[in-house]
């Protein structure tokens, strides 16, 4: 077989990879646009996200099954054919009801990209190279969902919805055309000629699906005070239960759970879910902070974010290419994740008169302490993995980072409602009427309506009603403030946790 330069291949996969980390989060901000467009309410039109996330996270954990039922090569371009068809009938649904059937196409094709891509990278280069591999790898994970809502704003804004769809199809098509021309299976991938496990696909399914579920409308629902969520949470429990006991049992699962019991790639999976949960955490929350509190546009609040992405643009090539050389991956990501902590502590400092710089340095400061964890976590994670299992490893890591993911967005939107309802009860109760401050300001605001033409009982009504208007904003504001501190406290079991991985031999370290 003649040899490829890596590099090639690393862009070749990269290419189909990032845009279906762009649909992630570039569809989030077209919502409103679309429930316009197509006649329905915002609340419907958040089928457009669940229905992708729930086909997603059910071919995630599987994809090592179907590469090696199917080829690795040939399930890859298959799901980037799917994919790409499915974007373009996306962009060309006529209601929402074809949107969300062709989205859950999307979702099947996207969810064997990410995990196929990343153990392609990871079996393409020498293990005292991963370092390298894995910090580019790093900045499509990392770089594409934070360009999402930036990029999707600006696509809404001057053309139509539709396109943030039909943009995937010009770029999967280069992915397409190099994959076929540089990408070849390994000898030692060995193809596999079992039924499928049907049993431990039906569980997975409908352990995946409704906690999806549960995950992405919980906070819509209430949580545990609708019937359906509590419901859907224990099928999904039942669900994953006989699941992880089938597939420990059957001799040949379509989830190799058993590669759990390396103890540095299980800790690796559990360090994931932490920082994914704070990675989308505040990724979801900032621009809804500038947003809704600031008044800044999707566009405008996109371009406010970037600073993390810069941030991540100059750290990730330097952990990769210099620092796991020199230092121990572990006390890299400790480092890492007291910068990432304190950085998301000090956006607990904002406030709603806050100027650009204010917000740039803790992102940008953020931004440069992901990859100390990303980079090395990914070394560390894979690093007692041998080639045969690099497949099984990554796809149960790709599920697992997509729950966490999940998991930091209900989290974040649950204590936002949440934090701001006990703040507002809180400042109500200090708001009396016979107070000389809130006199004043009632006072001073009916005196300003009745100048405009208001009568006596409408300018009061109206200044009260403003005076309370400037309270549940504050209330807001202030959960905001919370929902930082929350997640800065993520990166402490972090800490911890990372010490309990096994050192890699100086050899195995990125180069």
């Amino acid at each position: 077989m003649k040899k490829i330069n890596p590099w090639i291949v690393v862009f070749s996969v990269l290419l189909g990879t990032s845009i279906e980390m762009l649909d992630t989060t570039i569809a989030n901000i077209a919502l409103p646009h679309i429930a316009g467009s197509l006649s329905v309410t915002p609340d419907e039109a958040t089928w457009v996200l669940t229905s992708y996330l729930i086909s997603n996270g059910i071919v995630l954990p599987i994809a090592a099954w179907l590469s090696g039922r199917f080829g690795r090569k040939r399930y890859f371009l298959s799901s980037l054919i799917l994919f790409m068809i499915s974007s373009a009938l996306c962009g060309l649904a006529p209601s929402l009801s074809w949107l969300i059937v062709f989205r859950i196409f999307q979702g099947l094709g996207g969810g064997g990209l990410q995990p196929t891509s990343n153990a392609i990278l990871l079996e393409t280069f020498p293990v005292e190279k991963r370092g390298q591999a894995v910090s580019i790898y790093g900045l499509a994970i990392m770089l594409f969902p934070m360009m999402g809502p930036l990029l999707g704003g600006w696509i809404t804004d001057h053309y139509t919805w539709r396109w943030i769809f039909y943009i995937n199809i010009p770029i999967g098509i280069l992915s397409l055309l190099l994959v076929s021309l540089f990408l070849f299976d390994p000898p030692y991938l060995k193809r596999i000629k079992d039924p499928i496990d049907y049993l431990g696909l039906g569980f997975l399914i409908i352990g995946i699906a409704f906690l999806q579920y549960c995950l992405d409308k919980g906070e819509e629902k209430g949580w545990l005070s609708s019937h359906l969520i509590i419901l859907f949470f224990i099928i999904s429990a039942v669900g994953l239960f006989f699941f992880v006991i089938w597939e420990l049992l059957t001799p040949k699962p379509i989830v190799d759970l058993r590669i759990l019991k390396d103890r540095t790639f299980m800790i690796g999976c559990i360090l994931v879910i932490f920082l994914f949960q704070g990675l989308f955490a505040t990724l979801v929350t900032i621009p809804l902070y500038l947003q809704l509190l600031l008044g800044y546009t999707a566009y405008q609040a996109g371009i406010a974010t970037l600073p993390r992405g810069i941030g991540t643009l100059i750290g990730m090539p330097i952990t990769g290419f210099v620092l796991l050389s020199y230092f121990d991956a572990r006390f890299l990501m400790a480092v890492g994740a007291v910068g990432a902590g304190i950085s998301t502590f000090f956006l607990s400092f904002l406030n709603l008169h806050i100027g650009y710089w204010n917000l740039f340095w803790p992102q940008f400061f953020l931004g440069l302490s992901l990859p100390l964890i990303f980079a090395p976590l990914q070394t560390m994670t894979y690093g007692e993995i041998s080639k045969e299992k690099m497949g099984a490893a990554t796809s149960l890591r790709a599920m697992i980072r997509n729950i966490g993911s999940s998991i930091g967005i209900s989290i974040a939107t649950t204590l936002l409602q949440e934090k701001a309802q006990a703040h507002q009860t809180s400042l109500t109760q200090h708001l009396n009427p016979g107070s000389p401050l809130v006199s004043s300001q009632i006072q001073g605001l009916s005196q300003y309506f009745l100048l405009h033409g208001y009568s006596l009982s409408q300018s009061l009504g109206m200044a009260e009603g403003r005076v309370f208007s400037q309270l549940a904003a504050q209330a807001e504001f202030l959960s905001y403030l919370d929902n930082f501190r929350f997640f800065a406290l993520f990166f402490i079991p972090f800490i911890l946790l990372v010490f309990f991985m096994k050192k890699l031999p100086k050899q195995k370290r990125g180069a």
